[in-house]
């Protein structure tokens, strides 16, 4: 046995109430689990989706509907809430997006494939999608 795998700490799995709260995920493992997160997200709430695209596209009536839901809310529904969820799709669509494109390069390019690079294209991804989200819901929102 060498010197190099004496030193060498020993990794095993980790302990679910012991060690989960002071374990740190790297970037790009948080950038794969809320890709993941996103896409169910979306699909969840495909059926929101359908409906407000099927109201806001059918006539000037069910256009205002539309709005109202969101402003006024709709059947026992407050209007935040609405914009909440929606926010919710906005961050979803945007991060889902964003890293699906970032796996596409990575695909493409590999040279990308290194630890340092995929660090920082998984930091990009998360701040990127989280100022969009922030522009969108402060518009969604009535800031601007």
């Amino acid at each position: 046995m060498t010197e190099l795998a004496k030193k060498r700490r020993e990794f095993r799995n980790i302990h679910a109430f012991r060690d989960l709260t002071t374990y740190r995920l790297p970037a790009p493992g948080w950038v794969s689990i809320l890709h993941r997160v996103s896409g169910v997200l979306m699909f969840l709430l495909l059926p929101f989706i359908i409906w407000m695209f099927d109201v806001s596209v059918s006539s000037e009536l069910s256009f205002a509907r539309f709005r109202a839901a969101f402003e006024s809310g709709l059947g026992g529904i407050p209007g935040w809430f609405a914009k909440l969820v929606a926010l919710s799709l906005i961050w979803a669509y945007l991060h889902h997006f964003i890293a699906g494109v970032r796996h596409v390069w990575m695909d493409t390019n590999h040279a990308a494939v290194t630890k340092q690079r995929g660090g920082l294209s998984a930091k990009v991804v998360l701040v990127s999608s989280l100022l969009l989200t922030l522009v969108l819901g402060a518009k969604l929102f009535g800031l601007y």
